[in-house]
């Protein structure tokens, strides 16, 4: 059985996205892992399925590369976003997905925003293993003494995410700190790990651990979760520009309704067919 399909990315982060909105996909993890590896199969960040809903134009189903299922992925909002704006020649949809429901509205060309609601700063919520503030929490890596990282923001954006403000962000310490960090006993879900160099009130400079995917080019829960981080600490505006490796994103956490929006940009590389 073949299955189209559409190869997508969102700043970079990519992804292979299977309209099933009409015949059910239910790939195993191992068909999910074969289709992910970049020298083997497609090759991607994240599998989406976009499937019907009764309280929405569609349901956003996600699996990692790991062939892990999770909440929710802000990238993938924007591609399926377009898709859906495309395919009813509307300006506006509504997606939901396991981490609840969330509107995509257009930007531009190619460019969408996603509403993501308010951000999750309880520690029940991220959720965190024992009670701590978020704004920093009781973690460290390296010396007691002389920590290499330590006292991170914790943050849900659906998903769970620690952001540690950083300027080391080099491919050999994001992988070995975030891989690390990503299964730490404190996350009963595991968490995606964050490494925020601060460039000034208006700009971050964001690389991300992505739980179950490992370093990806973009990550925009991370991003949003990266920005809610700073401004909890004071170090940035409201809104500003989060830079990642594969482009820019606009995060802006709205102080009339205390939600998280992103823009950035929809990229369509190409279509196929999944042999399963």
């Amino acid at each position: 059985m073949t299955r189209p399909f559409v190869k997508m990315n969102g700043a970079g982060n990519d992804f292979i996205v299977i309209d099933a909105l009409e015949t059910p996909f239910r790939p195993t993890e191992d068909q999910i892992r074969a289709l992910a590896d970049r020298a083997k199969g497609e090759g991607f960040d994240q599998l989406i399925a976009i499937e019907p809903s009764d309280t929405a134009d569609a349901f956003m189903r996600v699996w990692n590369a790991d062939g892990s299922m999770v909440e929710t992925c802000g990238n993938a909002l924007r591609c399926v976003g377009w898709l859906l704006m495309q395919a009813k020649g509307s300006d506006r949809v509504v997606i939901d997905t396991a981490a609840g429901p969330t509107t995509a509205s257009r930007a531009g060309d190619h460019r969408v925003t996603v509403d993501m609601g308010r951000p999750r700063l309880n520690w029940t919520e991220v959720p965190l293993a024992e009670e701590m503030d978020t704004r920093g929490i009781e973690l460290q890596l390296g010396p007691i003494d002389a920590p290499i990282l330590h006292t991170p923001g914790a943050v849900s954006m659906g998903n769970p995410h620690v952001v540690f403000f950083t300027d080391r962000q080099d491919d050999a310490f994001v992988t070995g700190s975030g891989s690390l960090v990503e299964h730490h006993p404190l996350f009963p879900e595991g968490v995606n790990v964050g490494f925020a160099h601060v460039l000034d009130r208006g700009h971050i400079r964001l690389r991300v651990w992505e739980r179950g995917a490992g370093l990806t080019k973009a990550c925009g829960t991370g991003a949003c979760a990266a920005q809610v981080a700073a401004v909890r600490r004071g170090l940035t505006d409201r809104k500003a520009t989060v830079v990642v490796d594969g482009g820019e994103l606009t995060i802006d956490w709205d102080p009339a309704t205390d939600h998280v929006l992103m823009t950035g940009p929809v990229e369509v590389e190409r279509t196929g067919a999944l042999a399963l």
